[in-house]
């Protein structure tokens, strides 16, 4: 409980974001559900269809909101912290912030990436920041993470905002 954010102080969270799966995520996934719920039903005639359709949405609906737990915050106070899911950052030991979009997030992602890297990618928000690490006893050379309001993220970890 003491790694969390006191949202009470104010100005203690300066960003804040949940990388929530928008809604025409949910179409496809929720389609399958119901059509395996369906399937379930055709090859199990004994099992009634209010059994295995109710449960396939439920599932699916579970899955994806679990996806969408993730959260970027950047917390203000004594000790600024950059939050990214469940891992945080004293701010005193973030480089510069990059701004990665299109070719430069794929190539980041892709054959430009470090295995060691801390990654927190979401495939249904565009840009991502990529923020070097300073401190020379973190094994971890980078931060990438995605963000829908990448600008923001990178002035605030300037401390610009």
């Amino acid at each position: 409980m003491a790694d969390r954010v006191n949202t009470a102080v104010p100005g203690a969270v300066r960003h804040s974001e949940r990388l929530y799966v928008p809604w025409w995520g949910w179409l496809l996934p929720m389609l399958g559900a119901v059509l395996l719920g369906i399937e379930i039903h055709l090859g199990y005639p004994s099992v009634p269809v209010w059994i295995p359709l109710p449960v396939a949405v439920l599932v699916m609906a579970a899955l994806l909101l679990s996806l969408g737990r993730s959260r970027v915050r950047v917390s203000g106070g004594a000790e600024p912290e950059l939050w990214v899911g469940d891992a945080h950052l004293p701010l005193r030991f973030a480089g510069e912030p990059e701004v990665l979009t299109g070719d430069a997030k794929r190539h980041a992602l892709g054959r430009d990436g470090d295995p060691a890297a801390f990654v927190l990618h979401r495939g249904w928000v565009g840009p991502a920041v990529r923020i070097r690490l300073t401190d020379p006893a973190d094994p971890t050379p980078y931060w990438l993470f995605s963000t829908r309001k990448p600008e923001r993220v990178a002035k605030l970890l300037r401390g610009e905002a």
